[in-house]
């Protein structure tokens, strides 16, 4: 007897089930995809900075060339309590041997500046004072939540555009949207930007060549509209 009820019921909630989802085709309806994208500059650059003592062959103390690196970048318009950060927290120094013989300090830091001039500023003033360990790690867009928002909007109401224009040779109008899907959105960048520096031994001053690559963000929105 259980088993004869159970199967009365999910017959029923099959047909229930069933019954809906032919109400939904049975209906005159029009399915359309929209794609909506755009390039930003990126405003947040990631620098890596490792100042040792390996590179003034131990003649510079590692806690001078720090100290010349933060008067550097406060002289740029860096502000480094808000911008520099010690990469490795925890551990203050790394060491590595050198000829098995002498021990010598480096020290990591992140920066963070807002555009690609600054950018080459730092390059080139940080190696006036003999510190060339720079590596670009990764470019973000700042708004990038909100610029989001904006281009789902922009999706829509083209996919409503593109449903308008699909019925009009057909002398039908559309209706209102039935069902939409947000097919999320997707970023298109190079975790590391094309990044050049060009300088001379003897010529510090030389123009650094940098060109970020442009961040593209793309919104995907599929509608499902009834035609009237």
């Amino acid at each position: 007897m259980k088993n004869i009820r159970f199967t009365l019921l999910l017959t029923l909630l099959c047909f229930q089930s069933y019954a809906q989802t032919k109400n939904f085709i049975d209906q005159p309806y029009l399915e359309t995809t929209a794609i909506i994208d755009t390039l930003v500059v990126p405003d947040r650059i990631y620098l890596s900075i490792t100042i040792n003592e390996a590179d003034t062959k131990g003649k510079i103390s590692v806690e001078e060339l720090e100290n010349r690196m933060n008067t550097k970048l406060i002289a740029l318009g860096i502000d480094t309590k808000k911008q520099l950060f010690l990469t490795d927290a925890a551990s203050n120094f790394k060491k590595y041997f050198l000829k098995s013989k002498d021990v010598l300090k480096d020290k990591s830091y992140s920066l963070i500046v807002y555009d690609a001039v600054m950018a080459g500023n730092v390059l080139v003033g940080l190696e006036s004072i003999d510190i060339s360990n720079v590596q670009l790690v990764k470019t973000e867009y700042s708004k990038i939540e909100q610029l989001q928002l904006q281009l789902k909007q922009k999706a829509v109401a083209k996919a409503k555009l593109q449903g308008e224009y699909l019925l009009k040779p057909l002398n039908q109008n559309l209706g209102k949207a039935i069902y939409i899907s947000d097919m999320n959105y997707n970023v298109y960048r190079s975790e590391i930007a094309d990044f050049k520096m060009r300088t001379m031994a003897d010529q510090v001053s030389n123009p650094i060549d940098i060109d970020f690559e442009k961040i593209r963000i793309e919104s995907r929105i599929n509608i499902t509209f009834a035609i009237d």
